[in-house]
């Protein structure tokens, strides 16, 4: 039985597209189901492209997603070289071999002459079709147009007549007039070879028994399939995947045009989210890549992989009506290509961050942990030396220490504090920390006791205006300071302020939102009793003798 082999060839483009890591996915995923093997290929044909930096963001944001190739960049293979650039003999040899046999010809037509054919058949209303008045098929007829100062590009010499009917893997069956094609370049007149020619080429050098390729190239598969014909290769099987579209739309979705998508609500929340965390930690949020139709804006302020790869899964393929939550060894048991629609499958980002949030629910506390710390870390608010450094060896390290920090992490924290505030706040916050990023929302907890930030007006409304809170803070101060360090629970502080509340005949609200202020600095946030938790006794007790000092000079 013949091995699956797909491959994927990204141009180096330096950014990787949302329908271009959808491709990705669906040839991983089938390769992965029939046991075969995936192939990472570059099409780096364009010589004015910097290579080697366009194409890490397209690598490193395969590797993120956990779409890894069997052979290609970085892990090599038997067929190398993976670079379209590096195979230009092989491609030579095709060019040649077309012309020795009588399917492809020198052609020496100027552009203007070409562009008086077209003219010609437009006034006639007639299909245009190529005269072939400038090709050479002999060595003197080159020769003479050569000596008129032209340059041949060489042409495929199409067929005129008859039809190619194709079994599509997802389209069915689909039929083409041989009399439509053109006669299409495949080497340009400075002798480097065009896509068409080398993607044939490769495909059967390489082995791949399966194209699965956006819907756009289904218009290039006759002339690919006239290739290989004539070089006598055996045909791979075409799947054309629909493509992904602009949200409620039907046109086809482009990182161009972020401007026309923030009109669009759920776009423009989830980049003002995206935003937010960003600004935290020092990313540039006017680069290119800032972008959620470019996969690095996801990986950039934290959203779990597997969430990714979740939805985008849906963009086309469905198992049935119902289930919609796959990791990705459910999506490598169940995919298979007759699940997928062959309409446009619109970009949803509203589906996109319910997909993100349920994924995060079920994240284990140990692996959240480990992701928050690299938002913390960056932000400065945690400083690495209060982290055991085997954790930090594991994050990624594009996001440097963002030192323009105004408030600076609290010099107060052990290691084993600080692991035990970012646990205990990671359940305390429970869905609210919906990507990875969202932990800087919860900074507060990371301030110096000494010097943590306090919402003015909060402080206005809740400390100087009551002038009760000072003193009935004084003296809750007091009944905290009699509960032991290792006691110091939500449960232990709520029965306390209760107690109080009632032995001095208070309402909740006499109390409670002083108590807020004074000791997290703002009006709302987690419960309060499990801030009070997190931030420990000690802290707790810091954290009101600032804001009794704070009042005292007052």
């Amino acid at each position: 039985m013949t091995t699956v082999r797909t491959r994927f060839a990204p141009s180096p483009t330096g950014y990787l597209h949302i329908g271009g890591v959808r491709t990705a996915l669906f040839c991983y995923l089938f390769a992965r189901k029939n046991r075969g093997q995936f192939i990472l290929r570059i099409d780096d044909t364009d010589q004015q492209r910097n290579v080697e930096e366009a194409l890490a963001p397209i690598l490193d944001g395969l590797r993120w997603l956990g779409i890894q190739w069997d052979e290609g960049p970085l892990v090599g293979g038997p067929y190398e070289p993976y670079y379209q650039s590096q195979r230009v003999e092989k491609y030579q040899a095709a060019v040649d071999r077309l012309i020795a046999e009588g399917h492809a010809y020198y052609d020496y037509a100027l552009p203007e002459e070409l562009q008086a054919e077209r003219d010609a058949a437009l006034q006639a209303k007639t299909t245009f079709v190529y005269s072939r008045r400038f090709m050479a098929t002999t060595p003197q007829e080159r020769t003479e147009f050569e000596a008129q100062g032209r340059k041949a590009v060489v042409r495929l010499k199409m067929p005129r007549e008859g039809k190619l009917v194709i079994d599509d893997l997802i389209r069915g069956e689909v039929t083409f007039d041989w009399a439509m094609e053109q006669d299409h370049v495949i080497q340009r007149a400075d002798g480097s070879c065009l896509y068409h020619l080398a993607n044939v080429v490769d495909d059967y050098e390489f082995g791949i028994t399966h194209v699965i390729r956006a819907e756009e190239h289904l218009s290039n598969t006759p002339r690919q399939i006239f290739i290989a014909h004539s070089l006598g290769y055996e045909l791979p099987r075409y799947a054309h995947l629909p493509f992904v579209a602009e949200p409620q739309n039907k046109t086809k979705l482009s990182k161009r045009k972020l401007d026309k998508y923030l009109k669009n609500r759920d776009f423009a929340k989830l980049v003002e989210h995206g935003k937010r965390i960003a600004d935290r930690v020092g990313l540039q949020t006017e680069a290119d890549g800032f972008n959620p139709v470019i996969v690095d804006f996801y990986r950039q302020v934290g959203y779990l992989p597997e969430a990714i790869d979740n939805y985008i899964a849906l963009l086309g393929w469905a198992l049935d009506d119902k289930a919609e939550f796959f990791m990705k060894d459910d999506l490598i048991e169940l995919f298979t290509l007759d699940r997928v629609n062959k309409a446009p499958a619109s970009f949803d980002p509203a589906k996109l961050f319910a997909f993100q949030e349920k994924h995060m629910l079920q994240l284990p506390l140990e692996n959240k942990y480990s992701r928050v710390l690299r938002y913390l870390f960056a932000a400065n608010l945690i400083a690495s030396d209060a982290v055991p450094s085997t954790v930090f060896a594991d994050l990624p390290d594009e996001m440097p220490v963002n030192t323009a920090v105004t408030m600076p992490g609290c010099p107060e924290l052990s290691s084993e504090q600080v692991r035990t505030t970012i646990e205990k706040l990671i359940v305390a916050a429970g869905d609210r920390i919906k990507v990875s990023g969202d932990i800087l929302d919860f900074s507060d907890f990371f301030a110096s006791d000494a010097n943590f930030p306090i919402d003015e007006k909060a402080w206005d409304k809740r400390i100087t205006q009551d002038a009760s809170a000072p003193i009935l803070l004084k003296e809750l101060r007091s009944r905290f300071a009699a509960i032991p360090e290792e006691k110091f629970t939500a449960a232990e502080t709520e029965a306390l302020l209760h107690a109080f509340m009632e032995e001095k005949e208070l309402k909740p609200a006499q109390i409670i939102h002083a108590l807020r202020v004074a000791t997290t600095g703002k009006s709302v946030g987690l419960g309060m009793f499990d801030a009070l938790e997190i931030l420990g006794r000690a802290r707790t007790l810091k954290r009101f003798d600032t804001v009794l000092a704070k009042v005292a000079v007052q």
